[in-house]
């Protein structure tokens, strides 16, 4: 079974609320209409959650400071307790319905090797070095917060690209894949690659950071290990105690939620640590959003683009080009690991520090670009003539 065929075996191999496609002579085939019909509830509910999470987190940020000098006291060597405790609930529903048990064929193909290539150069040569530039283009007289959006930028995808993944119907054992390899790479690059960019390259009115492997391994294996480990228990547990039928049908889509619950909770605690920095520090925060929104947004285009250019210059054959590969491929590029960015910016520069608030911006102004950025994975799907690719290659294995 090819990297490809796992599709037509197992078509609910991504957690989704749109389970269907409309046809190309539906009249909600080319209107954001039908995307909303078929959004589950909690997803339509999504977008003002997030926002009702982000005012609940600043408001107790400033009215109730004794709940975020608590929040800093709680910390596990340099990481966050509150933070990661979010994290790991929001990545544990999704990291049981990846299928590991489909990851062994996967990694038999050349196609897989394909994209990850694709990834890796996008998430360790084009991503740093493009936070990079528009740091300096965007804040070049605010030295401390421009070193924690370059932080921000070196600090690769790990949480939040499943969730972005999922809701954008992505292949979620492909993200799986590359969520495991960056968390590999970020524990052996993110130490060299701070001392490069931030002391060397960036070494103008910027102030030495050293980062040590420990930090980071600790940081990485705490958002990652824990969920992942997690994930297989229950997976396999749910599946050999009440078989595969209960856990696909009955659990997981009871269990899901549960991801969204962490987000918003992840939310509220982020805006409590920060809160009130952001509105004592309006100005340079609102130039921080600047370069930050640039990334995502650009980062995301640029993967999306380049994948759908390559589906379609194969002639409507796109086996290795789809569309769930190509929204997966877009997120990890544009999402970053801002539990690891914020982790050391406080380790090195203190809770208070304009690296650490810069580096919280991150996540914040993340949130509602890449939350949007779904609707536009999923509005593209039918007007770029995705669905029309995807279409012709199941055809073809069905003969």
């Amino acid at each position: 079974m090819s990297y490809d065929d796992k599709q037509e075996v197992n078509p609910q191999n991504t957690m989704t609320a749109l389970e269907q496609t409309p046809s190309d002579d539906s009249p909600d085939h080319v209107s954001g209409a039908g995307v909303w019909r078929k959004l589950s509830v909690l997803d339509r509910l999504l977008s003002p959650l997030i926002l009702l999470a982000m005012i609940l987190g600043v408001v107790l940020s400033e009215f109730a400071p004794g709940f975020r000098e608590r929040l800093n006291t709680v910390h596990f060597d340099s990481v966050s307790v509150p933070i990661a405790i979010g994290l790991v609930v929001m990545m544990w529903p999704v990291l049981t319905k990846v299928q590991y048990e489909q990851l062994p064929k996967l990694f038999s193909t050349r196609k897989i090797w394909i994209h990850i290539g694709i990834s890796l150069v996008l998430n360790w040569l084009v991503g740093p070095f493009l936070m990079l530039g528009l740091a300096w283009a965007t804040l070049p007289d605010l030295p401390t917060y421009r070193t924690g959006v370059i932080m921000v930028g070196l600090a690769r995808c790990i949480a939040m690209v499943m969730i972005w993944n999922s809701i954008a119907q992505g292949d979620t054992e492909y993200c799986a894949i590359l969520v495991v390899i960056n968390a590999v790479l970020q524990i052996i690059l993110y130490s060299p690659f701070a001392l490069l960019f931030i002391n060397i390259i960036g070494g103008r009115n910027a102030q030495d950071i050293h980062v040590s492997y420990r930090d980071v391994a600790i940081s990485v294996l705490i958002y990652l290990g824990i969920p992942l480990l997690a994930g297989l228990t229950t997976r396999y547990t749910i599946w050999l105690c009440l078989g595969k039928q209960f856990l696909e049908k009955k659990f997981l889509p009871f269990f899901s939620p549960l991801a969204l619950l962490g987000l918003l909770y992840t939310i509220i605690v982020l805006f409590a640590y920060q809160g009130h920095q952001i509105l004592h520090n309006l100005g340079p925060v609102f130039r921080v959003f600047v370069p930050l929104v640039l990334y995502f947004v650009i980062m995301w285009l640029s993967a999306l683009t380049l994948v759908y250019r390559l589906s379609r210059r194969q002639g409507g054959q796109g086996q290795i080009f789809r569309y769930d590969v190509a929204v997966t491929q877009a997120f990890t590029a544009a999402s970053n690991n801002f539990e690891l960015a914020i982790a050391v910016a406080i380790a090195v520069y203190g809770v208070d520090s304009h690296q650490a608030l810069a580096a919280t911006i991150g996540p914040l102004v993340e949130v509602p670009v890449l939350l949007a950025l779904t609707w536009v994975a999923l509005l593209s799907k039918q007007k770029l003539g995705w669905q029309r690719l995807d279409d012709s290659v199941e055809r073809k294995h069905d003969v």
